[in-house]
Order: structure tokens, then sequence, then C-alpha cells
């Protein structure tokens, strides 16, 4: 059984703003929003998910105790949820004294694989503020980030797919390049799509081989 404030959420009388807005003055009412993100109702659901991802964005802090909660998260059988985790996870890092990240890195990577391409691109696409939360894994990350190229397509993951995930790649390797030990393999990474059929993905690539290729 849904709360009241839930259940006002579910039938469209408050919005998703306004709600996170009530969270905002009282943070005690995080525990509906988990109890949300469960509903069977999808409005309920998806609108306590969004909440989350923007509570974890503007105050980790707060929801940094339900860590496990988000992790668990993971194994949900809604996608929209697991990325809504893999988003979630991935701002609490920054305040991960626990090292709890550390403690589910091959799962959290393991969605690389994930037949899905917004699955993995969002793996992707929130790998570089990990790697600037926790420099200490950059080696690890990206060794995982530069398999991308060797994602197997799927019904639901096609080549066209597969350059979008490679274009979010680039994206993050932009953000902690400089961190990047071995950084002939990712330079090497790039310069393989200068002249690839996605334009967005030749221009991201040019824009970092311009920006980087000179610090190798």
């Amino acid at each position: 059984m849904e709360s009241r404030l839930l259940q006002k959420l579910g039938d469209k009388s408050i919005t998703k703003d306004q709600l996170l807005e009530k969270v905002k003055h009282n943070y005690d009412l995080i525990p509906e929003l988990l109890n949300g993100i469960l509903s069977s109702k999808p409005t309920i659901r998806y609108g306590c998910g969004k909440i989350l991802i923007d509570i974890s964005q503007e105050k980790p802090n707060k929801l940094y105790p339900y860590m496990d909660f988000f992790i668990k998260l993971l194994e949900n059988k809604y996608r929209i949820l697991k990325w809504n985790a893999i988003i979630i996870i991935a701002n609490l890092t920054k305040i991960d004294k626990e090292n709890k990240f550390e403690s589910i890195f091959e799962k959290y990577y393991s969605f690389l694989e994930n037949d899905y391409m917004v699955t993995v691109a969002n793996v992707v696409g929130n790998s570089g503020k990990i790697v600037l939360a926790k420099p200490h894994l950059t080696q690890k990350i990206t060794d995982k980030l530069l398999t991308v190229e060797n994602i197997s397509t799927t019904p639901h993951l096609s080549e066209e797919c597969k350059r979008v995930i490679t274009e979010h790649t680039i994206k993050s390797f932009n953000m902690f390049f400089q961190q990047i030990k071995q950084k002939e393999k990712v330079i090497s990474f790039v310069k393989k799509h200068l002249n690839s059929s996605r334009k967005t993905l030749r221009t991201e690539s040019e824009k970092f081989l311009k920006k980087w290729d000179n610090s190798t």
C-alpha cells in the first residue's frame, strides 16, 4: 500500500518536481521514495527513480546510507530501474568512504556485456565521474572501457548502437585522460573512429585528438 504522497504522484495530483521539493525540505521522506521505486505502478516507480537520481546528484550524502539498496536494484527485472541504479551508484562514489563500489566493481562493469544499448551506454557514460571520484580505479576502468569495441551485436544492440556507445566512451575518456598512464592505447582506440559513418562520433574523435594527441 503506497503512502498518500506516493498515491498523489501516481494519480498525478503532484508532479515529480513538486515531490522533489518536498523531499529537499524533509529528507526523512527518502524511505518513501525507496518504497515508491519498487511500486507496481509505473508512474510511481519511474517518478521516484527520477527524483532519487536528482538527489544523488545534488545531495549524495542523503542517499549514501541506502547505497546497498541501489546495489540490490542492479538486479531488478525492470531495465529502467537498473539504469537508475547504475547512475545513482556512480553519483554516490564521490562519498563512498566505505569503498562499497570496489566490492561490486565486476558486477557493475558486467553490464558492458548487456544486450541493451542503453544499459551499456549508462555504464560507459557514468564511468568518468567514477574515475574522478576514485582515481585509483583509473587503469581498471580504462581497461574495461577499451573493451566496448568487442561488444557483440544483439537484436537490441546494432552496429549503430555500438557507435553510440563508442561516442560515450570517448566522452568519458576525455574527463580523465590526464590520469591515464597508457595514453597511447586510448589514442589508438579513438583514431579508429575518425572515419566513422556516425557524424557525431567522427566529431567527438576529432575533438579528442585535437585536445590530447600531443600528450602521448
